[in-house]
């Protein structure tokens, strides 16, 4: 994984929703940063929860494998695998593994949330990096439109 900006050219997850996500044994591991979103695969572990949090982004979960309790705002909502939720920024949230089996989803922030190479093997190791200030998303991730279109990475409309 790379600290730069991403190149002009495709990324492409073969079998997201079945064979790659189960694949995965990292609690969080980011597969992709771009200038103004983030692909992020987790695993939730039997038991487990990614953290009673809020973002100052946006963030799309779609889960793949497992079942769950989500708790946005305040209101429970049952998921498992071909589900979608979307937090939107500066929402409260907290999703927990209710299942005999891990709980897989990948997702999307926008704009990026945390460094382009992070990988958390655990969800305690990536609570002390973001304690830390270690797991901090690319300066580049979070420049405006026109910025990025004055440093040349974007053409203007």
């Amino acid at each position: 994984m790379s600290a730069d900006p991403p190149k002009h050219e495709m990324v492409y997850f073969p079998n997201m929703t079945s064979s790659l996500p189960s694949s995965s044994g990292e609690f969080r591991k980011v597969l992709w940063t771009g200038l103004y979103s983030q692909v992020v695969l987790m695993t939730v572990p039997v038991g487990g929860d990614i953290g009673d949090e809020v973002h100052t982004v946006d963030q799309a979960l779609t889960f793949t494998s497992g079942q769950g309790k989500a708790t946005i705002a305040g209101k429970d909502q049952d998921v498992k695998a071909g589900d979608l939720v979307v937090v939107p920024a500066g929402t409260q949230h907290q999703f927990v593994n209710t299942g005999p089996t891990p709980l897989i989803l990948y997702t999307i922030y926008s704009p990026a949330e945390h460094d382009s190479r992070t990988v958390h093997h655990t969800k305690e190791e990536g609570d002390k990096e973001e304690e830390e200030g270690k797991d901090q998303a690319p300066a580049w991730s979070r420049k405006s439109k026109k910025e990025n279109e004055d440093a040349g990475l974007v053409e203007g409309e």
